[in-house]
């Protein structure tokens, strides 16, 4: 191809730019839920412990140590020593305990950062104590058995205290962690870019500096990719990847715990009633969608819990067939009468894939057996401004992608009764079954691995039946680098680690 000696010229010796899918809402881990924007930030900080290259285990991160007690509701955390911010401040026990204390006192004075952000995470802290400069201590209220997975989580991350009192409610375009890379710049809509952490405790990376360039159009990031613009590309179009296959790129694909799904608004008519539910899930033709608009980069989904959890993910669950006249059949014993719905679909997010493209061919699906469906397409920001709220008076239905670390943290945030959007969760379509609610409470507390999987695998059941969630598909993640690009590897988290890149010019 011709497009190799051009791609080294555009883009700069020794700094990677990276095509995202979207300009960042913030760079203040308390503040964002959108894997987009915890791309940039898992270069940037660090959390008290991280996930092992390639897996979703847990190792030492600012932590190099940590011991649990024996009811497993105390876990005390030894710190490294010698770290700083990129500020200069330094890190330590009150550093840790400041930050928890942000997330979880709404009286701490800085507290708020907007609409929802997922301290939910750590709603079992009862205390944070700072024992000495090295020694933090977590309460909690009861077991927890997701707790160390979080605090890997993005949520996790430690910011500067020093920075968060300078710059208050502006810290996230000010960001101070302790990461492999210092923030550097942030232009709208154009660039993030990130710098080289000289000192980091954990080896200074061998890039000078990472750009990372929102492109939200598709198209516009495969035609940049091609032109030589980027040296790594996340999530492309599915129908776009051969494009890739010659010597001068790298194409990886990896599945991760993953589900895209479609939020059913159960507080309103028609979807108030199940039998609509799963009229909605038989309509649609997933097998299709994941075939010819996803091109074979993704599993028809079968229910809440993506396959990547191998240990939790009830394998007798069958997807729901493509079957219009059970649809109909059901529409009519739901009582629903051709009122027009109200659909919205997102430009593009974190894990979305081709929302667009899928969107209409849904509507379609719905429409051939009777659902007056109208769609209303928003910019990704707009869109979770407009669904996490709840679409109590507004929709009927909504697109949505999750990717979580934890079997726990999808329906525990997006499918319990105290998940509703008042409460701070992300049950935005009102769903609420007690059965579901205790279980997953109790798999939170079991200390046993094989207990939590049969309270999993029960809830799956019950959420496959009731269907709250038009279930649809299960994404293999995508990316492609130049052939340049050397180091770079997907992981199951869906982050992007770049501290081990290189690109030798």
């Amino acid at each position: 191809m011709t497009f190799a000696p051009q791609a080294q010229a555009q883009t700069p010796p020794n700094v990677l730019v990276v095509g995202q899918i979207a300009e960042p809402k913030s760079l203040d881990p308390h503040a964002v839920t959108a894997v987009n924007d915890f791309r940039i930030l898992m270069n940037v900080y660090d959390g008290l412990v991280r996930y092992k290259d390639g897996t979703l285990e847990v190792e030492p991160g600012l932590a190099e140590s940590w011991t649990i007690s024996e009811d497993g509701k105390t876990y005390t955390f030894k710190l490294r020593e010698g770290v700083t911010f990129h500020d200069g401040s330094p890190f330590n026990a009150e550093a840790v305990k400041f930050n928890f204390d942000r997330m979880l006192n709404e009286e701490h004075p800085y507290h708020d950062t907007g609409p929802f952000p997922l301290s939910f995470f750590f709603s079992t802290v009862d205390n944070v104590i700072a024992e000495d400069e090295t020694t933090v201590t977590f309460e909690l209220s009861a077991p927890y058995a997701p707790f160390l997975s979080n605090l890997a989580y993005p949520t996790g991350l430690i910011v500067s205290p020093e920075a968060v009192t300078q710059h208050g409610k502006d810290f996230g375009r000010q960001p101070s962690g302790t990461g492999a890379y210092k923030f550097a710049e942030w232009e709208a809509n154009a660039k993030v870019v990130v710098t080289r952490n000289e000192d980091y405790w954990d080896g200074a990376p061998a890039l000078e500096a990472v750009v990372f360039r929102p492109i939200t159009d598709g198209n516009t990031r495969i035609a940049e990719m091609l032109a030589g613009g980027l040296d790594v590309m996340v999530e492309v179009p599915p129908d776009s990847l051969q494009q890739f296959t010659g010597d001068d790129f790298k194409v990886l694909e990896q599945a991760g715990p993953h589900v895209w799904f479609l939020i059913l608004n159960a507080k309103e008519a028609p979807f108030d009633n199940k039998a609509a539910r799963q009229a909605a899930n038989y309509a649609i033709d997933k097998k299709a969608l994941v075939e010819n608009i996803l091109q074979g980069t993704a599993e028809v989904a079968a229910g809440p819990t993506p396959p990547a959890f191998a240990w939790a993910h009830n394998e007798g669950l069958e997807p729901y067939p493509h079957d219009p006249e059970k649809a109909k059949e059901l529409l009519k014993e739901a009582g629903y009468d051709g009122e027009e719905l109200t659909f919205y679909v997102t430009e593009g997010g974190s894990g979305m894939l081709d929302p667009v493209a899928m969107g209409t061919a849904i509507q379609a699906d719905l429409q051939e057996v009777g659902m007056n469906v109208k769609i209303e397409t928003y910019e990704w920001n707009t869109f979770l401004g407009k669904v996490n709220p709840g679409l109590e008076g507004k929709a009927d239905m909504a697109e949505m992608a999750w990717m979580t670390n934890d079997p726990d943290t999808l329906p525990f945030l997006t499918l319990r009764t105290d998940a509703m959007p008042d409460k701070g969760g992300f049950n935005s379509g009102y769903y609420s079954n007690p059965k579901v609610d205790e279980l997953l409470e109790k798999a939170r507390e079991a200390t046993d691995q094989g207990e939590r999987a049969e309270l999993y695998k029960e809830m799956q059941e019950i959420v496959h039946e009731d269907a709250p969630w038009v279930f649809v598909a299960n994404w293999k993640q995508n990316a492609v680098t130049k052939a340049s690009v050397e180091g770079f590897k997907l992981q199951p988290s869906f982050f992007l680690m770049l501290q081990n890149v290189k690109k030798p010019q």
